[in-house]
């Protein structure tokens, strides 16, 4: 395993980060605890969950992928080998049995953590990420932004101030975003130096063959602020392994089961699969484990979230640590990007 540095932290993450928003939903208990063990035992060191979790989100599932992790936690012990992520979730009325509609205020941010800590079933979280903003912008595949005529959204420096307060309290060790922009990321980090509050250590956004909007200002920011992605949806929930390609449905298949995750699914994105999946093929590669390779290549990656529903999956995603993509095979990819009339959001 492959492992690098989390922002200025000092800690290292396996290059390949466990995600779990399936387990609850699409996995049981006991496929969260095969998977969480073959991936250990792999040397992944990094697991990521949310208090929002599984996917799709429903009141009679929240906190569900928690509370498999917290059991196997319980169940395996070793909770200092490991780097726990979760997230609390930003404004949100469309979820109002969290707490009426989540919000990143004091009262939002303490309740979702102490609840987190309940069915995580330990003291600390390693990195405690901020879903998706509270103010009005475009994330969660929109890409055009309108400014609101009304702001009443929580301010970045009162979010920023009761995560500093977690902090110091130990039980949140370091923190981080999720779905943000360059404006946000960059104000956050500005504020966190001007006030000595804890620095953002990584950003978590969608990336991937199809979207490759964090190229846009955030790279640079990444790289050059120490704040380096964490890939997720690096196989565009699935559309890059070829498996959906000219209209297929596998009966399993999460494009299949929820059509919420249809954002790839366009013309245009079905083009681009077609062209990744025979640069693969041409070249020995699988599709997949090509697409993931690709990802994790990137120099602004700190971590590239891996999520699967079978074994057999995760298998195929662990070994894309060892393929390495020929300087043909990259120009290849570049030439397909280069063709896309507009990036899939």
């Amino acid at each position: 395993m492959l492992y690098r540095p989390l922002g200025q932290t000092g800690i290292e993450v396996s290059a390949l980060c466990l995600g779990t928003m399936t387990f609850g939903e699409q996995n049981t208990e006991a496929e969260g605890f095969e998977q969480l063990d073959h991936a250990l035992a792999q040397g992944i060191n990094f697991i990521d969950t949310a208090e929002m979790y599984p996917v799709p989100p429903r009141a009679e599932t929240q906190g569900a992928t928690e509370t498999i992790i917290g059991n196997w936690l319980a169940a395996r012990g070793g909770r200092d080998r490991l780097i726990i992520a979760t997230k609390v979730a930003g404004r949100a009325d469309w979820l109002p049995y969290l707490r009426g509609g989540p919000k990143l205020d004091r009262t939002n941010i303490e309740a979702a953590l102490e609840a987190s800590l309940r069915r995580l079933r330990t003291d600390y979280i390693d990195l405690y990420q901020l879903h998706w903003p509270d103010r009005q912008t475009n994330f969660f595949g929109r890409l055009g932004y309108e400014h609101p005529e009304q702001d009443d959204s929580v301010p970045l420096l009162e979010t920023l101030q009761v995560l500093g307060d977690l902090a110091r309290a130990g039980k949140v060790r370091h923190v981080g975003l999720s779905n943000e922009t360059p404006w946000g990321t960059m104000r956050f980090l500005e504020l966190a130096e001007r006030h000595g509050l804890p620095r953002m250590v990584s950003i978590q956004n969608p990336y991937n063959l199809l979207n490759r909007s964090f190229e846009i200002g955030l790279a640079e920011i990444a790289i050059r602020e120490q704040c380096g992605l964490l890939a997720y949806s690096p196989m565009a929930f699935g559309v890059l392994s070829g498996k959906y390609l000219n209209g297929a449905r596998p009966p399993k298949g999460r494009v299949t089961l929820f059509s919420r995750f249809d954002r790839y699914s366009n013309a245009e994105a079905e083009t681009a699969t077609a062209a990744y999946v025979d640069i693969a093929r041409r070249h020995g590669l699988d599709p997949a484990q090509m697409a993931l390779a690709w990802v994790t290549s990137r120099p602004f990656v700190t971590s590239n979230i891996i999520g699967a529903t079978t074994m057999a999956q995760l298998e195929a995603d662990l070994g894309s640590l060892d393929v390495t993509l020929s300087d043909e095979v990259t120009e290849e990819i570049e030439a397909v990007h280069r063709r896309q009339p507009n990036p899939a959001p």
